[in-house]
């Protein structure tokens, strides 16, 4: 049976070390604090230590790294688990799977396709982009194989308050209050439901022949916050109401909190419409998006519990 190695047991990663584990693979699942998840193996690991990195992947099959540092320690951790993972994945050769997002592309001006450009100037996309891309030299000389999945902002059950589609927008939704959000909540922005990127992880690692490369998250067709709101209401009966935080405020949170900053630095993905073509991953991949009106429900189901 195939043994994996997934890094991070957070919205992503615990999930995905279940349903691997569901299907009968053998799993271990590594953190810092030693989280656990059903099914699966756990041990202590700094994903940033190449060592303990290399160790823990030897005689695995697939690696997924699915860890997701603070934004505000993005710059000092994101470089060393990259480097960890790349060495750990030649040292074991293992298959790496890296859980992506779209930041490195930039302000899109139109459907951000897996082969869109990296225009990003911001400092978390062009951290991402830089791994994306040392990853991808080293497979190009030979030393591994890997590929990224990448997903826009995640929603589902579970999803917490660092969620743009989370807990903080939810939760005052069902309560009839005012959900307080980034950007401008009347733009079309394309939002990725956790199970259907567990789904493009486990279907992009199984798929053998199509390394060096990134798939996008299969995801319904992009929505306002506004509409979504809406569709609450009208589902759930309550009357809640979406309004976006000005940017001059986040700014000026920014100038004390740290965390804030660097929310408002990415910003911009709420500023226009942010939309994703995955056309190639359900062509090739065969996954699919969960009909949106099915994971609402799903998701919705899990506040009100």
């Amino acid at each position: 049976m195939p043994s994996n190695l997934v890094i991070g047991a957070g919205q992503i990663g615990k999930p995905l070390a279940e349903r691997l584990a569901d299907r009968g693979d053998t799993v271990t699942i590594a953190t810092r604090s030693g989280s656990s998840a059903r099914g699966a193996s756990s041990v202590t690991l700094d994903a940033g230590n190449a060592a303990a990195f290399t160790a823990a992947a030897e005689g695995v099959d697939t690696i997924f790294l699915c860890s997701n540092p603070p934004y505000t320690t993005w710059t000092t951790e994101w470089p060393p688990i990259f480097d960890a993972a790349i060495a750990a994945a030649a040292a074991s050769g293992a298959g790496l799977v890296i859980m992506g997002n779209l930041y490195a592309y930039g302000t899109p001006t139109g459907p951000m396709t897996e082969h869109s450009p990296f225009l990003t100037t911001e400092t978390k996309g062009l951290i991402r982009k830089a791994g994306w891309e040392k990853a991808l030299a080293a497979h190009e000389r030979g030393e591994i194989r890997v590929i990224e999945v990448r997903a826009s902002d995640y929603f589902g059950p579970g999803a917490g308050s660092t969620a743009h589609l989370g807990a903080r927008f939810f939760e005052p939704l069902l309560a009839s209050r005012t959900a307080r959000v980034i950007g401008d909540p009347a733009l079309e922005h394309s939002w990725s439901y956790v199970p259907d990127i567990v789904s493009t992880l486990v279907a992009a690692g199984d798929n053998q022949g199509a390394w060096g490369r990134a798939w996008h998250v299969p995801s319904n067709a992009p929505i306002p916050r506004t509409e979504i709101a809406a569709q609450v209401n009208a589902r759930w009966g309550v009357s809640g109401k979406v309004s976006g935080i000005p940017q001059w405020m986040l700014r000026m949170l920014g100038v004390v909190n740290p965390m804030m900053r660097e929310v408002a630095a990415s910003s911009y993905q709420f500023r226009v419409p942010f939309v994703i073509d995955s056309a190639d991953t359900e062509r090739t991949l065969g996954v699919s998006a969960t009909p949106f009106d099915s994971a609402l429900a799903t998701t919705v189901d899990s506040y009100r519990a």
